[in-house]
């Protein structure tokens, strides 16, 4: 953990979910009431579709709901995409960019993440800004590398720590079950704290780093401790509320 810095708790839902899932995120929205949710952030991304009813079901809660992609144009001839001016008027608050999958499977390069950060800062929404390497990057010892240029390469200049949350996911950790060690990551994080105070000085020092790939409430207490960890994005585990909320609730053994 980064020293007084809240850490957030998010869970993306990638194309998963449909109208009978609600009761999920409404137990997830009942779960994280109370004492914890001064101390952490929490936050649920799910499709598109459900967006708008979401944001009305945690009206009452101190639950977030996000988007997991916007355009990086505010309107035009775009079919099917959505922009981060429809997130914000669903009542969305944060939007996920640059996730691997959207890199890989749509060959969004570097310097489109950062347009799409910059047209959620001109929503006045949170960008959450998706970096991380290959198992052949690692393999490589290109790891570092890979961090330094999508870092310079995928965040803004206008970032500071309210508006902009870095997640560090390797690409070879998403979905597959297989967890960097904590030394992998405590590596990762530093030097990325490292580059985000360099180029932004007070503001890169307490800008949020999350880390995500098969985070699971088995792992989530010993991950989420480590220096520099500000939270997680999780994946598969944010469908059940049940698993989401003991990911959650590893920062009341953390922070206790």
């Amino acid at each position: 953990m980064t020293p007084n810095v809240r850490p957030l708790v998010a869970g993306n839902w990638k194309m998963n979910g449909t109208r009978d899932s609600l009761d999920q995120i409404k137990a997830i929205s009942e779960g994280v009431k109370g004492d914890l949710s001064e101390k952490v952030e929490s936050l649920i991304c799910p499709p598109a579709t459900l967006l708008y009813v979401a944001t009305a079901l945690c009206e009452d809660s101190p639950l977030w709901i996000g988007a997991q992609d916007c355009h990086q144009n505010a309107a035009g001839a775009h079919t099917g995409e959505i922009s981060a001016d429809m997130i914000a008027d669903c009542f969305g608050t944060h939007v996920i960019v640059g996730h691997s999958e959207r890199r890989t499977d749509h060959a969004e390069t570097d310097h489109l993440v950062r347009a799409k950060a910059i047209a959620a800062h001109a929503a006045e929404l949170t960008a959450i800004v998706c970096i991380g390497e290959t198992a052949d990057e690692r393999k490589g010892g290109q790891t570092l590398d890979i961090l330094k240029r999508q870092l310079a390469g995928s965040v803004p200049d206008g970032a500071d720590a309210e508006n902009t949350v870095i997640a560090y996911e390797p690409v070879w950790a998403i979905g597959t079950g297989v967890t960097p060690t904590s030394e992998n990551v405590a590596e990762a994080h530093a030097f990325m704290r490292t580059e985000l105070t360099r180029r932004f000085g007070a503001e890169g020092a307490k800008m949020r780093i999350l880390y995500g790939g098969s985070v699971k409430p088995s792992n989530a207490k010993e991950l989420m401790s480590v220096e520099n960890v500000d939270g997680a994005l999780i994946g598969g585990a944010s469908l059940k509320a049940s698993d989401f909320l003991a990911i959650y609730n590893a920062y009341a053994e953390i922070l206790a």
